[in-house]
């Protein structure tokens, strides 16, 4: 066991936190899944890369289909996306859903739609309707990596998109290229006056943020601060605090290199770029990303946990003010793909691929 002390009313106490911290416990199975959001009854919306998304009753394992869903331009890192309820979704049972998406000539590009839910009475199904795609990434490119499209509210009821790079490097310092950007719309997809472009008009009114390479993680700290992680090239993954119109420098800078070894110059070049607040070389491949606020661990309260790929882990990043710094990493023997918070406080984490299995993670009394 390890202690963390504390000082009230002049008294020292120690909190007694179990080393490993806590047990993991198997629910259901799945293919490919990508994305989890909760639902206010604690079942679980689930997205399988393929196209489909999962209901999950996660006290009794049992999973079934929401149908009426896009359909999904499947193919190397292109699929189904994210899953995210609307704010006030008990009032307006509204769903959003990310996926890539064809176009002309052999192109993809991500997509945005929302959607009303409605659920069977069999408590096993349902469906959506009124599906409206509310943004699409532009340009629509050859290729099938980094789409990005993770998705999050922000308190103003503002709605944040990851669109990453497709892989394509320089369209990421073009403000009239969606591609490479952090993005924030209001939650019919139509553009804020405050954002901080929005004079050039265009797609770069969409655009909080640029210079992003691939952007698989968004959340927000207790504080109100927002987070993104994106992975790097060979080398230089990185956790960023996000700044109003700040560029982030993909790929003028990078503390990684090209894949076929050629140097890129490292963030410290150029100063007037956003530097990364934590980076990793070897990358550990992020993927997921939440700060936890709940109660049933309360030594976690205020951490970050990113789902390792490449590492196969969970990683834990705790947050001072405005800096960041890994913590602890808890090896978990398979690529994780995705990290979310539940009703009652457990950490739930998604592993990728075939036969990814849905994890519940509470704290270990042993």
């Amino acid at each position: 066991m390890t202690g963390t002390g504390r000082t009230m009313a002049g008294l020292s106490r120690a909190r007694q936190v179990p080393d490993p911290p806590f047990t993991s416990t198997p629910v259901a199975t799945f293919n490919e899944p990508w994305a989890m959001t909760f639902l206010p009854d604690g079942r679980l919306l689930v997205t399988e890369k393929s196209g489909k998304l999962r209901l999950a009753n996660v006290a009794s394992g049992q999973v079934g289909e929401i149908i009426g869903v896009p359909t999904v331009a499947y193919g190397g890192q292109g699929g189904f996306g994210d899953v995210l309820l609307h704010p006030r979704f008990a009032d307006n049972r509204l769903v959003y859903v990310s996926y890539a998406e064809a176009g002309s000539g052999g192109t993809r590009g991500a997509a945005v739609a929302r959607a009303t839910l409605q659920l069977d009475a069999s408590g096993n199904g349902g469906s959506l309707s009124n599906l409206q795609v509310i943004w699409r990434q532009l340009p629509k490119v050859s290729g099938s990596n980094h789409y990005g499209h993770r998705l999050a509210f922000g308190a103003d009821g503002k709605l944040w998109i990851t669109s990453s790079e497709r892989d394509q490097q320089t369209p990421a310092q073009d403000l009239q290229s969606s591609l490479g950007k952090l993005i924030r719309l209001n939650d019919d997809g139509s553009l804020p006056p405050d954002n901080p472009f929005a004079a050039q008009g265009g797609i770069a009114a969409q655009v909080w943020s640029l210079g992003h390479r691939n952007l698989l993680g968004i959340a927000f700290d207790p504080s109100g601060q927002l987070w993104t992680h994106e992975m790097g090239p060979s080398g230089g993954d990185e956790l960023n605090l996000i700044e109003r119109g700040a560029n982030y420098g993909w790929p003028v800078v990078s503390n990684g290199d090209q894949y076929d070894g050629t140097p890129i110059p490292d963030h410290v070049t150029r100063p007037d770029l956003n530097a990364p607040e934590a980076w990793w070389s070897p990358v550990i491949a992020p993927a997921g990303f939440v700060i936890y606020t709940g109660n049933l661990f309360p030594w976690f309260r205020g951490k970050g946990f990113i789902g390792g790929l490449a590492s196969q882990a969970l990683v834990e990043i705790e947050f001072t003010g405005t800096q960041a710094r890994e913590a602890r990493r808890y090896p978990m023997g398979r690529r994780i793909r995705e990290v979310e918070q539940g009703p009652d406080g457990a950490l739930w984490l998604l592993e990728d691929g075939a036969g990814g299995r849905l994890l519940k993670l509470t704290p270990n009394r042993s």
